[in-house]
C-alpha cells in the first residue's frame, strides 16, 4: 500500500483538498483528515517515539549488559584493584563485573532511547509536532497511480510540506 501524507496549515485547506479529492472520484476510505477537530496521531496509527525509544533500548541491552560484565571483570582482573577487602580477589573480580554490567545497562538506556527516539520514529515525530502547532495534515493511501493522481490534486492547495510513502511488505 502506498500513501501520500501533505501538511496543510489551516482547516479550510484540508477540507478543501479533502472535497477536490473526493470530487476525483476516491473514495471517503483512502482519506484521513489529522487535526484539531478530527482524528488524532494516535487513532490513525502513527509511531509513538517513546516506544520506538523502548523497544531500541532493549534491543541494547540484550548485548551490552553481558559485554559489560566481562569488561568490568576482565578490568579488574588486569588492574588487581580492590574494591572491598573482605571479597577477596575472585569477589573483586565478580563485584567489577556487575559495575561493568550496570554501566552497560545505563549506556543502552540512554543511547538506545536517545536513537530510538530521534531515528526509529521515522516522520511520525514530525508529523506529531506539526499536528501540536495546530496543522492539518490529509492523508492518502492507494495504487501508484492513485498516489500521483491525488499529489496533482493536493498539490494546487500549496501543502507545506507533501511526501509519499511505500509500506513496507511484511515477511
Amino acid at each position: 500500500m502506498n500513501f501520500l501524507i501533505a501538511v496543510l496549515s489551516n482547516r479550510f485547506q484540508v477540507e478543501a483538498a479533502y472535497t477536490a479529492l473526493e470530487k476525483e472520484n476516491f473514495s471517503q476510505e483512502q482519506i484521513s483528515i489529522l487535526g484539531q477537530g478530527y482524528k488524532s496521531a494516535d487513532e490513525f496509527g502513527f509511531i509513538q517515539p517513546n516506544k520506538q525509544a523502548g523497544k531500541q533500548s532493549k534491543k541494547l541491552i540484550y548485548w551490552v549488559i553481558p559485554f559489560g560484565f566481562v569488561a568490568g571483570y576482565a578490568f579488574n582482573l588486569l588492574t588487581a584493584i580492590q574494591i572491598f577487602n573482605w571479597a577477596g580477589a575472585i569477589g573483586n573480580h565478580i563485584i567489577g563485573g556487575i559495575l561493568g554490567a550496570a554501566s552497560g545497562a545505563l549506556g543502552a538506556i540512554l543511547v538506545g532511547g536517545a536513537v530510538g527516539w530521534t531515528v526509529g520514529s521515522g516522520d511520525a515525530l514530525a508529523y506529531r509536532n506539526r499536528l501540536n502547532a495546530g496543522k492539518y495534515l490529509i492523508v492518502f493511501k492507494g495504487t501508484e497511480a492513485q498516489i500521483r493522481e491525488a499529489t496533482r490534486v493536493i498539490r494546487q492547495f500549496e501543502p507545506e510540506n507533501i511526501q509519499g510513502y511505500t509500506e513496507p511488505v511484511s515477511a
